[in-house]
């Protein structure tokens, strides 16, 4: 049965990307592929599901461009990459890879961390259910009709998609302390695990949005063994 998922290989080497295709599209994918100079263009362009990324060997404009799409994006994101070395790894799971891959990867091993990558990027839980639009704490508003986060001076701060999700779960629960898990759940999706450190990836961006020092945060604090909580008061409107 068809899946029509749609998507991105963004690969320098042309073969690479021809072979990769024509694979993916056998399973029913809907596929296109670009270099990474075209990578924002082609999101921009079209739906995709998931993005494949190809990194070159010795070149850091690879992982520059991993780090420009998650700065704007929380597209699924594969990385396949030309050499076994854990500190590559390390840092491209810290960036916001959602698996890694080294060339040439078999075909059918891509395929199947693909579908896995789909299903843990579903329909996310919601947020805790409130009937407050708005969220102050500590001079910021989240408004979470509009989705909208406003610092101190009223300007708009950006948000990607699971870091709103984890903020307004946090808001919505008070100064009451919300697990790892449930946190990580809001994030990733319900299969994710209660290992994933991908939280404190979400949980450092939200600080360096909020000003918060990671050292000594205000806003939102550390509960070593159990989770997050917001430290300031929060009221509701």
């Amino acid at each position: 049965m068809a899946n029509h998922r749609h998507v991105l290989i963004c690969d320098e080497d042309r073969e690479t990307r021809s072979a990769l295709a024509a694979c993916l599209e056998q399973h029913a994918y809907r596929v296109t592929v670009t270099g990474g100079g075209a990578l924002a263009r082609a999101l921009e362009r079209a739906r995709i599901d998931v993005v494949i990324l190809g990194l070159q060997a010795g070149e850091e404009d690879s992982l520059r461009v991993c780090r420009s799409l998650r700065a704007t994006s929380d597209v699924p994101l594969l990385i396949l990459a030309p050499r076994s070395d854990e500190v590559d790894r390390i840092v491209a799971l810290e960036m916001g890879a959602d698996d890694y891959l080294v060339k040439p990867a078999n075909p059918r091993e891509i395929v199947a961390r693909l579908r896995n990558i789909l299903r843990r990027s579903g329909p996310a839980p919601h947020v805790p259910a409130t009937r407050a639009r708005l969220f102050r704490f500590g001079g910021w508003q989240l408004d979470i009709v509009a989705r909208q986060l406003s610092d101190p001076a009223g300007r708009t701060a950006t948000l990607r998609n699971a870091e709103y999700r984890v903020l307004a779960s946090l808001l919505a629960h008070g100064n009451r302390v919300v697990s790892r898990l449930k946190l990580i759940e809001l994030a990733r999706g319900r299969d994710a695990l209660p290992f994933d450190r991908s939280i404190d990836v979400r949980i450092s961006r939200l600080r360096q949005v909020l000003g918060d020092d990671a050292r000594v945060p205000r806003i939102i604090k550390t509960v070593h063994g159990e989770g997050y909580v917001i430290g300031v008061p929060v009221e509701r409107g």
